[in-house]
């Protein structure tokens, strides 16, 4: 039987706030283990917690960048469970209104749009952290984390692969870069995922029992969870076992996953409305201006330049994602005469080299868009090789100047002159009497030999097309 993988992604972004959600505790990672914590976000008797507007202001910015319907009026909830990191045995959530529903986003997978739906985002606070090492016995527990601020963003289960799943997740990040209200550092734990996964016959529409693999932090880990996890559901299943719904720990080191615990249900957390917090009521004026300060995201751009510009989509994403390489871009653009093919090639590849051999980001080089055009412009017009291009750019990099100033004071440009290369192919030829006669046995590959040695003996400034063409020419007159 062939079956169909399904696949629904809760995402757990933390955002960059200075302090937490409910306390004026610093939000920062790396600090000395419990220095950033006070009795809120440590669940004290008696201490009271108070919600942090900015919090409801990121999470609103990123619901208009999924296109979610804005709740203007939403409250908070209390999601009970026992844990060693959770000190106070509830989380304060969302549950039934949460402040933004409805949405959906588009990404590109292999070149393909797709539209994944966008249940719910919500705000919450994060747990603590357990401490385990060779050095102690048992857990520590790290209190820092305790409160800082989450939003989750629940899709629907409309995934149907690992690599859209990736692609899912690349695009939730790169807009919450681009919006500035995360710093995506997956290393750190600021993008986490909860990864459900659940298989059917192909053209059923009844979904299968779901098994969820908590706190996936990488875009690798999340693919290779999900591909090992739908092929443990098949081989189950073709034995005729049956799928538990249930919570399973993925270990990215091992390549497998391993039984947690069974999975629990809404009913399990005894939700409900958070006592010491009031509705969150948002007025139009306020929820208008948010809407307003959306840019155009990274993947609408993406899109954008494949479609106005033919670019694949490789090339368009590495652009797109970076808003410093993509206002470069388009500054090239408004420069007549330049292919935006051409421009992405030359920052897709020989910046982006000289870049990250420097240590250095586009503003601080001293190659400028206006420069990289008229480099471009000397190309296409055969002024110079594309091998000359690199070393005037690598000059422009490091010391500065215009390309044409370059070009003359090294000597770059371009012979063109079509009797001074006839006359070059002439002697080329009569110096490699037997390479035009293997080229005449049939040895085709003898005509590249020869075009090599015409741009050698011109140290590289013959205009390689015409060599060409002049090459072939004499060899099929010899």
């Amino acid at each position: 039987m062939e079956y169909e993988t399904v696949i629904g992604l809760e995402v757990h972004a933390e955002l960059s706030t200075e302090t937490k959600i409910y306390c004026s505790c610093k939000n920062a990672f790396g600090a000395e283990v419990n220095t950033e914590c006070c009795p809120v976000c440590t669940g004290m008797p008696g201490a009271l917690p108070t919600l942090n507007e900015k919090v409801v202001e990121y999470a609103v910015r990123m619901g208009y960048a999924l296109n979610c319907e804005i709740n203007a009026v939403s409250k908070q909830d209390r999601k009970n469970y026992f844990y060693p990191d959770l000190p106070k045995a509830y989380q304060i959530s969302q549950f039934d209104v949460p402040l933004c529903e409805h949405g959906y986003l588009d990404v590109l997978v292999d070149g393909e749009e797709k539209r994944i739906g966008i249940t719910r985002i919500h705000i919450e606070e994060d747990a603590g952290k357990l401490l385990h090492g060779d050095s102690f016995a048992g857990s520590l527990v790290d209190f820092n984390r305790c409160g800082v601020p989450l939003i989750e963003i629940v899709s629907e289960p409309d995934l149907r692969s690992a690599a859209e799943a990736k692609a899912y997740m690349e695009t939730i990040r790169s807009i919450l870069l681009a919006l500035g209200i995360s710093d995506g550092k997956m290393q750190e734990g600021s993008i986490r995922a909860d990864v459900n996964v659940s298989v059917r016959p192909k053209g059923s529409k009844e979904f299968g029992n779901r098994c969820e693999m908590k706190n996936v932090n990488s875009f690798n880990g999340a693919y290779h969870a999900i591909v090992y996890e739908a092929k443990r559901q098949i081989e189950l299943l073709g034995k005729g076992g049956t799928v538990e719904q249930e919570t399973r720990r993925w270990d990215d080191a091992q390549g497998k996953n391993c039984l947690m615990r069974s999975k629990e249900n809404a009913q399990d957390y005894r939700y409900f409305p958070e006592p010491d917090l009031g509705v969150i009521v948002l007025d139009e004026d306020y929820l208008q201006t948010l809407k307003g300060t959306i840019p155009e995201l990274p993947n609408k751009r993406q899109m954008r330049y494949m479609q106005n510009y033919a670019l694949s989509e490789f090339d368009a994403g590495l652009l797109a994602n970076d808003l410093d390489r993509a206002t470069f871009f388009e500054s090239c653009l408004k420069c007549n005469g330049v292919s935006a093919k051409a421009i992405a090639n030359w920052m897709n590849g020989d910046i982006a080299r000289l870049l990250g051999d420097s240590g250095k980001i586009l503003s601080e080089s001293q190659v400028t868009p206006a420069k990289l055009a008229k480099l471009v412009q000397l190309i296409e017009k055969s002024t110079i090789s594309n091998t000359a291009g690199k070393t005037v750019l690598e000059e422009i990099f490091k010391n500065g100047g215009e390309p044409e100033e370059i070009v003359k004071a090294k000597g770059l440009a371009q012979v063109s002159d079509a009797s001074e290369l006839e006359s070059l192919v002439k002697d080329i030829l009569a110096q490699n009497e037997k390479s035009v006669a293997d080229y005449k046995k049939g040895k085709t590959n003898a005509a590249g030999y020869l075009i090599g040695q015409c741009m050698r003996a011109s140290k590289g400034k013959a205009n390689p097309q015409m060599v060409r063409s002049l090459v072939q020419k004499a060899l099929d007159e010899a």
